[in-house]
């Protein structure tokens, strides 16, 4: 039994990268660099936690986004980090960083749980046991992820936020 190496789909990740792109410039909005947007994850009427998107640097052609869920809104690290649930000290909630490129429309994750500059293939099995379609998967579940904050998600307002 012979396997087919894994060919990436080049057409589907960018077709992802270009949905994300407009999900998150829907959800970011006009922020500027240090603005961040969150969004309380409301399901059944019980609150799932927050989806938090900073933006870390805006230049005329990109702007970096840092993702992440918290169980507490965002008040201030000390504040923040005596409120977090027991599980986020055994496990540590999602975080990605994401790229825009505004003159491609297209949104891609470049950094996960810490780890940088995925492949867009891997041989498989490898040193860090990744996937072969690591790269797609990273930008699918970004993309599932913002979808669930439109239709989920309810804006703090600003003034929440200071």
């Amino acid at each position: 039994m012979s396997r087919r190496a894994y060919v990436t789909d080049l057409k589907t990740l960018q077709g992802e990268c270009a949905a994300n792109y407009v999900r998150l410039v829907r959800l970011l909005g006009d922020a500027e660099a240090g603005e961040r947007r969150e969004f309380e994850l409301i399901s059944h009427g019980r609150s799932l936690g927050f989806l938090c998107l900073k933006v870390q640097e805006r230049a005329p052609y990109t702007t970096v986004v840092r993702v992440f869920q918290s169980d507490t809104q965002e008040r201030g690290s000390l504040e923040a980090s005596r409120d977090r649930s027991a599980l986020e000290h055994v496990m540590s909630s999602p975080r990605m960083q994401v790229h825009l490129y505004h003159d491609a429309r297209m949104a891609e994750v470049t950094d996960f749980q810490r780890q940088r500059h995925f492949d867009g293939r891997y041989r498989y099995p490898n040193a860090h046991m990744r996937q072969p379609d690591e790269k797609l998967q990273l930008n699918r579940f970004l993309g599932e992820w913002l979808n669930h904050g439109l239709a989920h998600g309810h804006a703090l307002a600003l003034s929440e936020l200071r």
